[in-house]
């Protein structure tokens, strides 16, 4: 299977959000495809990226009391989990793991990107945020409670419906 590549249909329309998934996507592509000898140091990076990346988007759905906030942050927190652990599993030589679990991501991400991050993307328009200042214009628009059931979008974020390699690891 080919490692996910950047296209448009991963595009949001907030370039703060399309330039950190662009970089997401293309350091995904390169653990996939690194010699043996960089793996773990681009995984590395893979990780160190999305942790960071995961870190503002959990920031700006605070900021913004996104309802369905609780769950995507959830998603990002077990994502990062399975993450790590493929890291554990790295370091002590199952590199074919890393690289299964960076193009799986790539289908993980596909569906996030598509799905709960378009909804966020929503959000902070309608809202009027303003990544650069962290404030958003409209705040009569915010929900008032951001504490919600997870159950992602059409019901389906259970460890059962990602497509990462996660019965190896767990």
């Amino acid at each position: 299977m080919p490692a996910l590549q950047w296209s448009e249909s991963l595009a949001l329309g907030l370039p703060y959000m399309d330039d950190t998934h662009r970089e997401f996507v293309d350091l995904l592509a390169s653990a996939a495809d690194a010699p043996n000898d960089a793996v773990m140091a681009t995984w590395q990076s893979v990780v160190a990226h999305t942790e960071e990346h995961f870190g503002r988007e959990d920031q700006w759905m605070r900021a913004t009391r996104f309802a369905p906030g609780t769950c995507h942050a959830t998603e990002h927190d077990a994502i990062l989990k399975v993450m790590r652990e493929g890291g554990r599993r790295g370091q002590v030589g199952d590199l074919a793991l890393v690289r299964q679990m960076a193009r799986e991501l790539g289908i993980w991400f596909t569906q996030h990107a598509q799905g709960m991050d378009a909804v966020l993307a929503e959000h902070l328009r309608e809202v009027g945020f303003d990544e650069a200042t962290g404030v958003a214009r409209s705040l009569d628009l915010m929900a008032h409670d951001a504490l919600q059931p997870c159950g992602g979008l059409d019901g389906r974020i259970g460890r059962e419906n990602w497509h990462l390699p996660l019965a190896s690891i767990a």
